[in-house]
């Protein structure tokens, strides 16, 4: 019923799509030299193609996950409380991105950090390929600006690591197998806002992964048993990834490949100060409307990522 569903959503969009361009043409055969006309007409065929670039994104899902929703983790690297504002700054571009997309979110750990910003923040974003569009996001990214938080307003360079994982169920039937004998579990209390229940108990959860070093938390559920299940939900989906990218090494070792390890790279800058832009380092997009970009607008970047895919290689390219 879910792939009923969703097969229902592509055929209406690209329904839309034609009825778009229809109106469009029969609006320039009725009313020849009209200006109005001509600009409605206009906004028809700007709506189609949006939604047509949309709908070619989608097609070219092919990856083992790409179709499922995404678990984001976000972290404060070099650059001390401008690093934490940071974080907090993209946590925000994702979640307001999320939301324009018609996309579900929900933030299972969050640790805010002394003065301002995030340690760290991880969140589900759910809603069809998200993952496969969230991926072209996982990396480190760099912000220059003049520092809020320094006394004589001096150009800081601050980073932050954005991590995005498939999520996987429980239930699944894939290579992960998750022995109770390699867990510990640790509670603790909840911090920051999160009710008076919730901060006076111990109903976070911490589940660290021995074999591997993998430690995941929960602590945004008001019971035990809720965050210990996200937490296992998060461990799941890390393992699946690990085991997907263990099978990709192996492949690339005997095709003598050698493919750059993007955790650690920076990805892309964000540069406020002295002047505004923001460039993509793998794919070289680049854009001088910051503001946008920062309240969401990420597509920008993630088309041309997903173009250059190698798994995208045979998929068409736009003009």
């Amino acid at each position: 019923m879910k792939e009923l569903a969703e097969l229902r959503d592509e055929t209406a969009s690209s329904d839309a799509v034609a009825r778009g361009i229809k109106e469009a043409r029969e609006l320039l055969e009725l009313f020849p030299g009209d200006s109005a006309a001509e600009a409605e007409a206009q906004r028809a065929i700007d709506t189609a193609a949006a939604s047509l670039e949309g709908l070619e994104m989608a097609a070219s899902f092919s990856g083992e996950f790409d179709a499922r929703n995404a678990i984001v983790s976000i972290f404060a690297g070099a650059g001390g409380v401008d690093a934490a504002d940071w974080a907090a700054m993209l946590a925000r571009m994702y979640l307001r991105w999320a939301e324009a997309k018609g996309f579900s979110t929900q933030i299972v750990d969050e640790s805010a950090a002394e003065e301002a910003g995030l340690k760290s923040i991880t969140f589900f974003v759910r809603g069809r390929n998200a993952y496969g569009l969230l991926q072209s996001e996982r990396g480190v990214h760099r912000l220059v600006r003049l520092s809020p938080f320094d006394a004589a307003h001096r150009r800081h360079t601050s980073f932050a690591a954005v991590d995005v994982i498939p999520e996987v169920e429980a239930g699944e039937h894939l290579d992960v197998e998750i022995k109770p004998d390699d867990l510990r579990i640790e509670t603790f209390k909840s911090g920051g806002a999160g009710g008076q229940y919730v901060n006076k108990t111990e109903s976070a959860v911490r589940v660290v992964h021995v074999p591997t070093g993998i430690v995941v938390a929960s602590q945004q559920e008001r019971s035990q048993a809720q965050n210990r299940e996200v937490a296992l939900n998060i461990l799941r989906a890390r393992l699946a990834v690990r085991a997907a990218e263990e099978r990709d090494r192996k492949l690339s070792d005997l095709r003598g490949e050698r493919q750059a390890n993007e955790w650690g790279s920076q990805i892309r800058s964000y540069v406020l100060q002295p002047y505004q832009l923001i460039k993509d380092h793998r794919t070289g997009v680049e854009t001088g409307n910051v503001s946008e970009v920062l309240d969401g607008a990420i597509d920008t970047f993630v088309w041309p990522y997903l173009q250059q895919r190698e798994p995208l290689s045979s998929a068409p390219k736009r003009a």
